[in-house]
């Protein structure tokens, strides 16, 4: 993790910048991915599972028997573990459903907006070197409870063409019945147009690598709606004098093990904590089974040592972290000031881990930046809100003048028109019998 000291300018901007490909370059590799499993569907698919997964399959669908006999292969404390992440998850996510508005905005005039559940969803579930069962729970438990009709899950399977069995579990455990082996930019594509095996969906939701990410915002411009750009894993900390070292670094090296793509930051304007956090990630670093991908990922991180606290505060909002640990004192007086960031960790003992797994806040949120104008994945993400309104024939007589005078304003004599030609009727229907 390179230190650099009160940057500005140039030097900030190159600091706060991410390691990603250019989206051009991405989009010449997966570009004609989309288009074979367009043309060739399944067999595209199961081309693409022994090219890049090295898994040799005949059967894309999970059979649903395999899916009901997971929860017997993983071990009871994960089993206890899944289903407590359920109930936390579940909890906060139902209490975030919406009341129907109805509200009579002027006499005669009721205008109403209900929500209604996306009837077709897919969610992407990343496998590849970690799999992230937690992510069928986040995705998979807003969908159910909004009520979308048809779930649909793709994840790649292992080299032995099998979907891990916790992912099974969760999967079950939320619902989810229709699972495909298919991961990458593959899998995008094949929820988004329609194979044999895999129904197109309206909407495709959660993580994964850059080529996942190009692939999803490719969809996007063929019509195909997407939760928001979710690419590789991304966490700022922000320490001070009372921060715990261990701590920091233990939250640093979390998101570092991600990928060799992720990003992590940490900023502080004391130099001591800095280099006790330093010294820390070269202690625990060689401790974890996955230090090759940390490391390389620490490569592409940064410390940086600013002026103030209010320097650190802008510095912060500039980068929009997907994840923000304020291990600071005051939190509750710097928290407010955040105004770009996925989703914030407050204080101490709140650990990074505590939103991926099981504390009840959604883990599937904007990367790269998007955070400048995304939210995280909600219950509100898998529903669609219409709207209603109805006029009373007393409430048109008194509305129709104001949106005539409004339509010829803006020389649309049509739309003037379809109220003038009822008020014209109404003026008959009210006029005294000869």
């Amino acid at each position: 993790m390179k230190i650099i000291t009160r940057p500005q300018g140039k030097k900030l901007e190159k600091a706060l910048q991410r390691p990603v490909q250019k989206f051009n370059r991405i989009r010449k590799i997966v570009g004609p991915i989309l288009n074979k499993v367009q043309k060739k569907g399944d067999k595209a698919l199961i081309e693409y599972a022994r090219k890049f997964d090295g898994a040799i399959i005949d059967q894309l669908i999970v059979s649903e028997e395999t899916i009901r006999s997971a929860e017997e292969m993983i071990a009871p404390a994960l089993k206890e573990a899944i289903d407590s992440a359920y109930q936390n998850i579940e909890t906060f996510h139902k209490a975030q459903l919406t009341e129907t508005i109805e509200i009579e905005t002027a006499p005669g005039v009721v205008c109403t907006q209900k929500s209604l559940p996306i009837s077709r969803v897919g969610l992407y579930v990343p496998g590849g070197t970690a799999p992230l069962f937690s992510t069928v729970l986040m995705l998979g438990i807003p969908a159910k409870i909004a009520g979308c009709r048809q779930i649909v899950l793709c994840t790649p399977p292992n080299k032995g063409g099998d979907i891990h069995p916790a992912i099974l579990y969760a999967a079950q455990r939320t619902g989810i019945y229709t699972i495909i082996k298919a991961g990458g930019a593959q899998a995008i594509a094949a929820m988004a147009y329609g194979t044999e095996s895999v129904p197109k969906v309206y909407k495709i939701f959660g993580p994964g690598n850059q080529y996942v990410t190009a692939a999803k915002q490719l969809v996007n411009q063929d019509g195909i709606a997407i939760d928001l750009p979710a690419g590789p894993s991304e966490l700022a900390v922000m320490a001070d004098e009372t921060s715990n070292p261990a701590f920091v670094a233990s939250d640093l090296l979390s998101q570092a093990e991600h990928g060799p793509d992720s990003q992590v930051l940490l900023v502080s304007e004391n130099k001591g904590i800095i280099k006790q956090v330093k010294k820390e990630l070269e202690s625990q670093l060689p401790l974890l089974p996955r230090q090759k991908i940390a490391k390389a990922a620490l490569k592409n991180s940064t410390a940086i040592l600013t002026n103030s606290k209010a320097e650190a505060i802008a510095i912060l909002n500039d980068y929009a972290p997907e994840h923000l640990i304020l291990a600071i004192d005051d939190h509750e007086t710097v928290s407010p000031l955040i105004e770009n960031a996925g989703s914030i960790f407050l204080g101490h003992y709140t650990p990074e881990s505590a939103g991926d797994y099981a504390s009840g806040t959604n883990h599937t949120l904007p990367t790269d930046k998007a955070a400048m104008a995304y939210g995280g994945v909600s219950t509100d993400s898998f529903l669609k809100k219409i709207t209603y309104q109805q006029i009373s024939m007393a409430g048109l007589r008194k509305l129709g003048p104001t949106i005539e005078i409004m339509a010829s304003a803006e020389l649309l004599e049509a739309h003037r028109n379809a109220v003038s030609i009822r008020l014209k009727t109404l003026e008959e229907k009210l006029k005294p019998n000869s």
